[in-house]
C-alpha cells in the first residue's frame, strides 16, 4: 500500500485555518443542526452539516478553492484543467478555474446525471462523455491532459484536502461534544478530511467511512492491505461509485477510520427520504449515505452524539413518494411525474 500521503502529510491546523481563509472568500462556513426528527428517527442525538448549501450544492467546492489557490501561490496557473467526476468534483473545479480565468474541460462517464452535466456546463466547463464509468472517464482525462499539454486535476491530493477538511474543522469546533461522525467515501477525500480535521484538533471524536454495498473497493482494499478492484453497480449513490481505491487515501484511512459501513441502495433511498421528512432538504444518494449507515448501526449508537454530513443535494427533480401510512403514490401521479421527468424512488 502506499504511503506517499501519510498523516503527517494531512493539512495540520494552521493549513487547515488558512484554507478556511481561502473558501470564505467565496462562501461563508455552512450550517449544523441537531434536527429533532432525525434524533428521534436515529434514538439518539444527532446533528447534521449541510454541504448541500454551498454554492455548488456539496463539499468539494471546498477542495477546488485550495487546489487553484496554492497552484496560484506558487506561479503555477494552467491554461486549461482536465479532470474527471461524477459530477461534484466537477463543479468545484468548474467554479475555481473560473475564478482564476483558466479553461477547465471534464470528462464524465456515459449516462451520468443530467443534472450535474448542466451544472458543470453552467460553470462554463467544457464537458465530455467517455467511458461507462469512473474510471474509464479517469483514464481518458488523464490521455487527453498528456496530449494537450494541460494540467491533470486528480480526485484525490493534498491540496484538496486542504479545503475539504475545513468543514470537518468548522463541524467539530461548533459542536465539540461529537462521539461519532459518519463519512461517505467516494474517492476518500472526505474521510481523509475528516481524519485530518480530528488529528488537527486533537479531538476524540470516531470517525466511520460509508462504502456503497454495489461499490466496495474502499472496503475490500482495507480489508486485504492493499488495492482491490470491485465492480460498480450502485443505481443510486453515483458519488460513491468507484471501481479502484486510491492508494493514497488507503494509506490515511488505513490507521484512522474506525470501521466501514456498507450500505444498500435501498437503504440509501431510504435515507434521502427520511432526510427530505426531518430536515425538508433533499439529498443525492452519497449525501445521504452517512445517515443511512447510523440507521443500520441504530442499536449501537444509544446515548451517543452522532455526527452526519448531507454531503451533497443536486439529486434534481424528485417525486418524493409519500410516507407509508399516507399510501403511495397514485397511478395518475406516477403518470403525470414520469411525463415531467420527474424520476419517484
Amino acid at each position: 500500500m502506499s504511503t506517499a500521503l501519510t498523516p503527517q502529510g494531512l493539512p495540520n491546523l494552521a493549513d487547515i485555518e488558512a484554507a478556511a481563509e481561502v473558501v470564505y472568500r467565496a462562501f461563508p462556513a455552512t450550517p449544523q443542526y441537531p434536527w429533532g426528527l432525525l434524533s428521534e428517527r436515529l434514538g439518539t442525538a444527532c446533528w447534521l452539516k449541510h454541504e448541500n448549501h454551498t454554492p455548488v450544492g456539496a463539499f468539494k467546492i471546498r477542495g477546488g478553492l485550495t487546489y487553484f489557490d496554492q497552484l496560484a501561490q506558487r506561479g503555477r496557473l494552467p491554461q486549461e484543467v482536465i479532470s474527471a467526476t461524477r459530477g461534484n468534483h466537477g463543479q468545484s473545479m468548474g467554479w475555481a478555474a473560473r475564478r482564476h480565468g483558466v479553461a477547465c474541460t471534464i470528462v464524465v462517464p456515459r449516462g451520468n446525471s443530467v443534472e450535474k452535466n448542466a451544472a458543470m456546463r453552467a460553470l462554463g466547463v467544457t464537458l465530455i462523455e467517455h467511458g461507462d464509468d469512473f474510471q474509464e472517464a479517469r483514464e481518458h482525462a488523464m490521455h487527453l491532459a498528456q496530449q494537450r499539454g494541460a494540467h491533470m486535476v486528480p480526485s484525490f491530493h493534498p491540496d484538496l484536502l486542504r479545503g475539504v477538511s475545513t468543514y470537518w474543522w468548522e463541524f467539530l469546533r461548533a459542536v465539540p461534544q461529537l462521539d461519532v461522525v459518519y463519512v461517505p467515501i467516494g474517492q476518500g477525500s472526505g474521510a481523509c478530511s475528516a481524519i485530518a480535521a480530528k488529528l488537527a484538533l486533537q479531538h476524540p471524536v470516531r470517525v466511520v467511512g460509508v462504502v456503497s454495498s454495489h461499490a466496495t473497493t474502499y472496503a475490500d482494499s482495507l480489508a486485504a492491505g492493499s488495492v482491490v478492484e470491485a465492480p460498480v453497480t450502485t443505481q443510486l449513490a453515483d458519488g460513491m461509485a468507484c471501481r479502484v481505491a486510491d492508494p493514497e487515501a488507503l494509506a490515511v484511512l488505513a490507521p484512522h477510520i474506525d470501521h466501514i459501513v456498507q450500505v444498500s441502495d435501498a437503504e440509501v433511498a431510504a435515507a434521502m427520504q427520511a432526510l427530505f421528512t426531518d430536515t425538508h432538504n433533499v439529498a443525492e444518494g452519497a449525501g445521504a449515505a452517512a445517515l443511512a449507515a447510523a440507521l443500520q448501526e441504530r442499536e449501537l449508537l444509544q446515548d451517543k452524539t452522532v455526527g452526519l454530513a448531507l454531503t451533497g443535494g443536486q439529486r434534481g427533480c424528485v417525486g418524493f413518494r409519500a410516507d407509508p401510512a399516507n399510501g403511495p403514490l397514485s397511478k395518475s401521479r406516477r403518470a403525470g411525474n414520469k411525463k415531467r421527468g420527474i424520476a419517484p424512488f
